[in-house]
């Protein structure tokens, strides 16, 4: 875990990679959990007989949001920021999902400090560039720049 104490330290990191988290399983219950959260109930993530016979991919898959959502878990999982007040989302830039992810697929993300804007007071507007890695897959599932403000 990469610990900053402060803005101009999160700055230094600019261009780097800051960590590779743990990987997660990506299991039916967490899809159908989404699912019920979204109101997104497509065969193609919820019904796996279904998917089993006409999918593709010969299984169910998550949703795209699903691997999407895991991002600030996967950035909080590399690196503490001391001394921090608060962060809020701010939004996100380019995504993109090149790989479906297939139910029970382990993810794990690949963060790096894009960028660090000051925001007076103390605060930073970080953006992330995670890659969303699936065990033994050539392709990522997911890339997405998160955009987060910080304040110390």
């Amino acid at each position: 875990m990469e610990i900053f104490d402060g803005p101009e330290a999160l700055k230094a990191a600019i261009g780097q990679e800051i960590g590779v988290g743990e990987w997660i399983t990506v299991d039916q219950a967490m899809i159908d959990r989404f699912a019920e959260a979204t109101d997104d109930h497509q065969w193609i993530h919820v019904d796996p007989e279904r998917a089993a016979r006409e999918s593709p991919y010969g299984a169910t898959v998550a949703h795209g949001y699903l691997t999407l959502s895991l991002v600030p878990r996967f950035i909080a999982g590399v690196r503490r920021l001391e001394g921090l007040r608060l962060s809020l989302n701010y939004g996100l830039d380019r995504v993109r999902f090149p790989a479906p992810v297939v139910v029970n697929a382990r993810l794990r993300g690949r963060v790096q400090v894009a960028s660090a804007l000051d925001v007076p007071p103390r605060g930073l507007r970080t953006t992330y560039r995670v890659t969303v890695e699936i065990e033994g897959a050539e392709k990522p599932a997911c890339l997405a720049d998160a955009v987060v403000l910080h304040h110390w």
